[in-house]
């Protein structure tokens, strides 16, 4: 079952048990002191083991006084001006264990230096494109197949069809069928936007479909007049996070035991970058 999508005022959130937590998706300032209480009271009455809030860097120190420490940080996410911090509160001691802080230590250092290496290019034959709604179908097929479960109920239809038309711009390499997904889910008030939902089928993969899709994404949201990228990786996936250090990408921390994807809650690592 996908979680909720809700809104608090102006501000926007996320809950579920599959992840086991809140995720305040979209602050807005004039819901600060009832939103406090009521991510509070949520988690008491679900019984949620973590709350992660992504917030601007000007209201960091109202978070850390009720609990909340930060996780991750991304530059100029606000129109260019203003930083977003990733703060969490921890509301279970298993929650908030470190499990693989080495492991994943040892993945980013390792990519880091992977930094400007360019993907091998695709056969003539293969189309790389912006995908339309004659797509949805095809999307969610790609979806289903490559994830046991996911955050957003990016295996329905439906939900396609509506993001499709309001923020999320979904890109797709085709051979004769879809065979990759990407999709980039913007946000032009703060002209930023999210690089997510890749998915490569199993037989498809070890041809740089991912880093393609990157790239032709990147370069249409600067066309768009987006000024700062992000992605939420999984932090033990070394494809992923090689392919957005590749396309010179920062590491901006790690979320841990943060996102139920793939049938189990995962470590997720930020990774940013300035047009």
């Amino acid at each position: 079952m996908s979680d909720t999508i809700e809104n608090f005022g102006q501000s926007l959130l996320q809950h579920g048990n599959e992840g086991n937590r809140i995720y305040l998706m979209k602050f807005d300032t004039t819901d600060e002191q009832g939103l406090m209480v009521h991510l509070n009271q949520l988690a008491l009455k679900e019984n949620y083991t973590k709350i992660v809030a992504k917030i601007p860097a000007t209201v960091k120190k109202s978070f850390e006084e009720q609990g909340y420490e930060q996780e991750a940080l991304m530059p100029s996410y606000y129109n260019r001006h203003e930083d977003c911090v990733i703060m969490c509160k921890y509301l279970s001691t298993d929650r908030a264990m470190k499990k693989d802080e080495s492991e994943i230590n040892a993945i980013i250092d390792s990519v880091q230096k992977k930094v400007g290496d360019p993907p091998s290019k695709l056969p003539r034959s293969w189309i790389l494109r912006r995908l339309t709604p004659r797509d949805v179908p095809d999307i969610a097929q790609v979806y289903k197949t490559v994830f046991k479960s996911y955050p957003f109920p990016i295996f329905d239809e439906d939900y396609l069809f509506e993001t499709m038309a309001d923020n999320i711009q979904y890109y797709g390499v085709f051979t004769k069928d879809l065979v990759a997904v990407a999709s980039s889910e913007t946000d032009p008030d703060h002209f930023n936007s999210e690089m997510t939902d890749f998915a490569v089928l199993p037989s498809y993969r070890g041809h740089q479909l991912a880093l393609h899709l990157l790239i032709e994404m990147e370069q249409q949201m600067r066309q768009q007049g987006y000024r700062l990228l992000y992605t939420i990786a999984r932090s033990l996936s070394y494809g992923m996070n090689c392919t957005f250090a590749k396309a010179g990408y920062q590491y901006g921390g790690t979320l841990f035991n943060n996102t139920q994807i793939a049938g189990s809650i995962e470590s997720m690592n930020i990774w940013h970058k300035e047009l």
